[in-house]
């Protein structure tokens, strides 16, 4: 590339891990392009400010982006730095994802200090989530368990745990892995058993659509296999209408040129429930999202987004 910017603001969230996340991003610029500049800008969002009441209370994940991209916008800031999970499926217009980083392990684990793993749990123990998504599978596998809210971000939730009645909690193994705190987790749950959250452990990268030099620099850090697998998630989850209101998931892999997409619906207790799975050619990424979609409509998914 014969020209690229030389200095790049980088917007994110100020959890330690939105952080970490930026500086991931940061290095892998300065990578690419030695001679560049960067300012890592930390912004406070309403979804970070609001950790008392679930998302679904409060509008929905997009509380995590909408300072961030008021920002590219405006002009002020040139990149924002998401958990492709947070991001809405509707980006405001004239954003673009332009890059999306090498998925770390999307997994969930379980965090039970006492006994380690889900099936010695204790009947009716309680465990500690706020994701819809969470609750319902854990219902599926355990009916008998008792979900409580618990929010905040890796630390805080960490704390509630030790401080709190609640036996167990969840979170995603990404995060920890990119926080150095692994080894707390007890349980690493298979993601065919266990399907992660569309968009778990990958770090997306949002500028602004008509900046097509920063496109262009962008796309050299882009790992193009991760950005189809978020791709056929995505379109899956825009079919469904998705939103933190309804437990849905979905983990596209990709072995050789074949893209594998699980996918799960439910209700919120878990009573109701339908998979499907699909495979094709990675360039039909975005067909493979929306088809596998409607296979779960058609098998009576539509049914648990009334």
């Amino acid at each position: 590339m014969s020209q690229h910017l030389s200095f790049i603001r980088i917007a994110t969230r100020k959890s330690p891990l939105a952080l970490a996340q930026a500086e991931i991003v940061k290095q892998k610029l300065l990578g690419a392009f030695p001679a560049i500049t960067t300012e890592i800008v930390p912004m406070s969002t309403t979804g970070d400010e609001n950790v008392n009441m679930s998302l679904s209370e409060i509008g929905g994940k997009g509380l995590f982006t909408k300072e961030l991209e008021g920002g590219l916008l405006n002009g002020k800031l040139d990149i924002a730095v998401h958990s492709l999970k947070d991001m809405e499926t509707t980006l405001p217009s004239g954003l673009i994802i332009a890059a999306m980083l090498e998925r770390e392990d999307p997994r969930d684990v379980l965090i039970a200090p006492l006994v380690k793993t889900l099936a010695k749990l204790k009947i009716g123990a309680c465990v500690g989530t706020s994701s819809l998504r969470r609750a319902a599978q854990l219902k599926i596998i355990r009916p008998d368990l008792n979900i409580a809210p618990m929010r905040g971000n890796v630390s805080t939730r960490l704390k509630k745990l030790e401080n709190s009645s609640t036996d167990a909690t969840m979170l995603a193994l990404a995060g920890l892995k990119r926080l150095g705190m692994e080894e707390r987790a007890t349980q690493v749950l298979d993601a065919h058993y266990f399907i992660p959250a569309v968009g778990q452990g990958i770090i997306a990268i949002e500028c602004k659509e008509d900046n097509s030099l920063l496109r262009e620099m962008l796309n050299v850090i882009n790992h193009h296999p991760t950005y189809a697998a978020g791709i056929a998630e995505r379109s899956m989850l825009a079919i469904l209408d998705g939103s933190c209101r309804t437990p849905i998931a979905g983990y596209a892999r990709i072995e050789k040129d074949q893209l594998h997409l699980d996918a799960l619906v439910a209700n919120k207790n878990g009573t109701l429930h339908v998979r499907a799975a699909r495979t094709g050619n990675v360039k039909d990424a975005y067909s493979i999202g929306e088809e596998t979609a409607l296979e779960l409509l058609a098998n009576g998914g539509k049914t648990c987004l009334t």
